[in-house]
């Protein structure tokens, strides 16, 4: 099994070798946006990391040559999604295991209510039960949406939450993460005829 396994990582090492842009999620200080800049300084290209609202929105800005990426995670709520249906353009070409910046539960300065929390949906469960929550689309935005006086509290990074000039009520600490990265390619690019469409777990 880890002979199959190394031959399979090494048969993607070609295709891996042209990707140079990475869309992922923003805005800064998400920890997409660190996986991306990881990915790319371990394989040592100079390549460039674009930030998006949602992570498919990705799909729109990208080229499907082979050489741009979207940067994905485990946790990702909508991951099934992006895989199965972008099946036709999209193949998940390689994973790594990365720890995230420190979780943080932070507010502003000057405020100490925390009745209304907002949060990311896949760290939402750190704050079950202490406030409201809702729910938007990155950990950067959330501690943006805290800062300009939305929301009591956030569940954010510490690097979003410094940016903002927001206090740490909580810090949950780094978590170990799966991060994924699905190559854009088109059919022409994929001789396999869709071998790998009935493995799914």
């Amino acid at each position: 099994m880890n002979d199959n396994s190394t031959a399979l990582k090494s048969d993607r090492e070609p295709a891996l070798s042209r990707v140079t842009v990475i869309h992922t999620l923003g805005p800064t200080g998400t920890n997409l946006e660190k996986a991306a800049h990881h990915w790319l300084a371990e394989r040592g290209v100079a390549g460039k990391v674009t930030l998006h609202t949602e992570v498919e929105d990705g799909l729109d800005a990208m080229a499907f040559d082979g050489t741009e990426a979207i940067l994905a995670c485990a946790v990702y709520p909508r991951l099934h999604d992006l895989v199965f249906r972008n099946l036709h353009r999209l193949e998940m070409a390689d994973s790594f295991i990365l720890d995230t910046h420190d979780m943080v539960l932070a507010g502003r300065p000057d405020h100490a209510a925390m009745a209304t929390i907002v949060s990311h949906p896949a760290p939402s469960s750190l704050v079950a039960g202490l406030g409201d929550v809702t729910l938007t689309s990155s950990n950067s935005f959330a501690a943006a949406l805290c800062a300009a006086g939305q929301y009591d509290a956030c569940v954010t990074t510490g690097p979003a939450a410094a940016a903002e000039g927001l206090r740490l009520i909580k810090n949950f600490g780094p978590v170990p993460m799966i991060f994924t990265l699905h190559v854009g390619r088109t059919l022409g690019d994929d001789d396999r005829g869709g071998a790998g469409i009935g493995s799914a777990c």
